[in-house]
């Protein structure tokens, strides 16, 4: 018969990785912001202790349980360059989409091709049909990249996940760029219809 011993091995677990060890540095609260029954919510950079300029190349903008006014409306964001007012810089989208019904029968994932834009100023969508009853509501975040950056155009990344108004969840990620090399310095959220009538929304710098 054979047998065996245990071999004793010092093996210490590696710490865990910080993100400046990947390159990027300390995560800070810029900003958060309580919703109620607000039409729009913005962050400017100069205002109400707002910073969006190049001390942060990343910014991270975090929705927690946005609840609508209305009923299946679609929360959207804009933005504004080198002190324009009209949000209606121009941006190029791609929107892709998973959905499963609570009863189990109806579900699918792809691209959503009617919600993207191409080369347009309207408000893009972060998310679609949110629903409006009382336990429904949506939650996500955004990033945009370097947006003080005034030679390439900024790119940005969101993904989201709704209790949509056909009782259903529905996870929309959306990924583009503004087509623009003038500094960003304000970005404003709102539904397509109705208010923005509770939930937060945080804003955070990445060094």
């Amino acid at each position: 018969m054979s047998t065996y011993s245990l071999i004793a091995h010092n093996f210490t677990p590696p710490a865990a990785t910080t993100s400046s060890q990947l390159g990027g540095g300390a995560i800070a609260l810029i900003k958060s912001i309580d919703a109620s029954s607000d039409n729009t919510i913005s962050f400017q950079d100069g205002s109400s202790g707002v910073t969006m300029d190049s001390t942060y190349k990343t910014y991270i903008f975090k929705f927690t349980n946005i609840h609508p006014t209305a009923d299946g409306v679609n929360l959207t964001f804009q933005v504004n360059a080198s002190g324009g007012s009209n949000f209606d810089e121009t941006i190029t989208s791609t929107a892709g989409r998973c959905f499963n019904e609570e009863d189990d029968s109806s579900n699918g994932f792809g691209v959503n091709a009617n919600a993207d834009q191409a080369q347009g100023t309207s408000f893009n969508r972060l998310t679609s049909s949110c629903g409006g009853d009382n336990d429904q509501s949506c939650s996500g975040e955004l990033y945009i990249f370097n947006p003080s950056n005034t030679n390439f155009v900024t790119h940005f990344i969101s993904n989201f996940n709704t209790s949509a108004d056909g009782d259903f969840t529905f996870q929309q990620f959306y990924a583009g760029y503004i087509n623009t090399a003038s500094a960003i310095d304000e970005i404003q959220f709102k539904f397509n219809s109705g208010d923005i009538g509770s939930g937060t929304i945080a804003m955070y710098g990445i060094a």
